[in-house]
């Protein structure tokens, strides 16, 4: 039997339910004052800021049925808002785009929505933002790790203690597997310093895996630019290899940054690391650089890979 105590916590989840949905506005007839009810408007943000963008990776990002989704997309083509495009690489493929009129309309939604919130945020002091911010992404790390029901592992954000196990679990795992010496080591202890001083919620992030309790692993999406965001420190402890754990970090970070409106994401690897560079190829990245270079007591070839988001 559910307890009376556990009773109340639903009716209090989904009483902040009712009063979120009213408070952004979801139940108006038109998102933001436009013409556009939700799902739509939500479809025209994720093309906004998307980049080769097909129906089957919407429908997956969003997590609608494909037919709805179907429905939706042929509204918005006959409206003169979406285009598609065949794929020069698969015929078979189409991808979606914006028309000009299609980007005016993502344009305002995307200002009115800017200013909705600061409008929000406005009326609070520096404090009360901080302490709201706090409590969003604690919402979306809890909420991310229990719908995630169906995987071995788990993933949060980061706690303290957190930087001293990436440093060190770094250090032990490259001097193992490839030989590298402590200078890799002091490498990531500068980057996880540069990540907690320069911290930015909104556009930098940081994802730790767990298992039964134990850290697995790791990953960060940091700031580069305003419209550049780069991918550091994959991890993943050689017990969760084979779980698609390494992959599912990747995709988290790409799925963040084109939420946060990054243009683009880089990361820096060198070619003896082949696991990984497999799972960044997976993800569509593409190799734009190599350079010879010798570090951490080896002759190493360093890359620089890209993908446009």
């Amino acid at each position: 039997m559910i307890s009376e105590s556990f009773e109340e916590k639903i009716a209090a989840v989904r009483q902040f339910n009712r009063f979120f949905t009213r408070q952004i506005g979801v139940l108006r007839e038109g998102l933001l004052h436009s013409p556009y009810p939700l799902t739509e408007a939500r479809v025209l943000f994720e093309l906004g800021h998307g980049n080769q963008v097909t129906a089957s990776g919407l429908a997956r990002e969003l997590g609608l049925d494909p037919g709805y989704l179907s429905r939706i997309l042929a509204r918005l083509e006959q409206q003169g808002l979406l285009e598609k495009v065949r794929s020069a690489n698969d015929g078979r493929q189409f991808f979606l785009s914006l028309t000009t009129e299609g980007r005016e309309a993502f344009a305002l939604l995307d200002q009115r929505s800017r200013d909705e919130v600061a409008e929000m945020l406005d009326d609070l002091s520096a404090e009360e933002q901080q302490r709201l911010l706090k409590a969003m992404q604690t919402i979306e790390g809890i909420l991310t790790r229990g719908f995630k029901f169906a995987e071995p592992f788990v993933l949060r954000l980061h706690e303290p203690g957190d930087m001293g196990w990436v440093t060190h679990r770094h250090g032990v795992l490259y001097a193992q597997e490839y030989g590298w010496n402590e200078h890799f080591e002091a490498l990531v202890a500068q980057i996880v310093s540069d990540f907690i001083t320069n911290y930015n919620p909104d556009k930098e992030r940081c994802w730790i895996a767990e298992m039964n309790g134990e850290i697995i692993g790791s990953v960060f999406v940091v700031k580069s630019s305003d419209t550049v965001a780069k991918l550091r420190l994959l991890l993943v402890e050689p017990k969760a290899r084979g779980l698609g754990l390494g992959t599912r970090l990747v995709e988290e970070c790409i799925r963040f940054a084109r939420r946060r409106g990054y243009q683009k994401m880089t990361l820096w690897t060198n070619s003896v690391l082949v696991e990984a560079r497999h799972i960044y190829q997976k993800t569509g990245f593409k190799l734009v650089a190599e350079e010879a270079h010798h570090s951490f007591g080896h002759d190493l070839v360093s890359e620089t890979w890209e993908l446009l988001l």
